[in-house]
């Protein structure tokens, strides 16, 4: 798989988002490296393109999730923040505040989804099957970390500087920010850092539980624990990012019956019995997508 949203006719806003799919895990990169990846209307487009697409791949067995240049990305184009100055951008107007900022058209519309346009360039990743890891180096703020927060594993490098950096522009997380921060760093960690918009380094981000672990390269170690999870078995890892995401603040008893279901429908299928035979005959399994 090449450019998202290559389709014949398609806008020059596809060029914002890069996907190359090799042995299972997809390499998802923004490409917008001369705005350190900010994110406009295009943006917001091109990345839910591209976990819708990734949705239905069912050859993708891990995703990698990162941006070109030097950073991950900068949040809220500036020049949307210029026109709100301006009173050129306001709710009414199809702006919704994504991220860091709002007055973009058409940001706001749900088209029928839990999200709008902005929230789900973040929260696509939670629904992608595949496990997804955000690469992070250089700067992740506003939008931008809440699109990091939006992956399954975060692997950042020491000197990264991520921000939940909404309050600066008097604005609050809503590109599922609120709903995702507490669940990694707790509340009261998640208060300080929407109230105060601090910036945070890489080793941080590891110590608060924002991020998952430190590397000096972390798209290299991104790649290569994709790589590794694409070579277990896609029905387990699917099935288990299924559970884990249900499990906070769920019914133990909804929790436990899903994984009876789940674990069901698992043993004696072809893949956790070719999972168990390549152990034993000590050789690479060969999963089905």
């Amino acid at each position: 798989m090449g450019r998202a949203g290559t389709d014949e006719g398609s806008e020059p806003m596809t060029q914002r988002v890069q996907i190359d799919v090799e042995d299972g895990v997809a390499d998802v990169r923004l490409s917008r490296p001369d705005k350190i990846n900010a994110l406009d209307g295009a943006m917001f487009s091109a990345l839910v393109e591209a976990g819708e697409r990734l949705k239905q791949d069912t050859s993708v067995r891990a995703v990698v999730l990162s941006g070109e240049g030097r950073g991950f990305c900068a949040g809220l184009d500036f020049g949307s923040f210029q026109a709100m100055a301006g009173g050129g951008a306001s709710r009414d107007d199809g702006g919704g505040a994504p991220g860091d900022g709002g007055g973009l058209a058409g940001i706001a519309s749900t088209d029928g989804r839990i999200t709008h346009l902005g929230q789900q360039a973040a929260y696509v990743w939670q629904e992608v099957p595949a496990p997804v890891i955000a690469a992070v180096h250089g700067v992740a703020l506003g939008g931008g970390a809440q699109i990091a927060l939006g992956a399954d594993i975060r692997i950042v490098a020491p000197d990264a500087r991520i921000s939940i950096l909404e309050i600066r522009w008097g604005l609050v997380p809503d590109m599922t920010g609120t709903w995702m921060l507490p669940r990694l760093v707790g509340l009261d960690v998640a208060k300080e850092l929407t109230f105060t918009g601090r910036m945070v380094s890489g080793e941080e981000a590891v110590r608060i539980g924002l991020a998952t672990r430190v590397s000096d390269t972390p798209l290299d170690d991104a790649l290569a624990l994709a790589r590794e999870i694409a070579r277990k078995s896609p029905d387990a890892v699917r099935a288990a990012k299924r559970l884990l995401n249900a499990s906070p603040g769920r019914d133990a008893a909804a929790q436990f019956a899903d994984e009876r279901s789940e674990i069901g429908a698992l043993i004696g299928s072809p893949n956790q019995v070719e999972a168990v035979m390549a152990y034993f005959e000590k050789r690479e399994p060969e999963f089905n997508a």
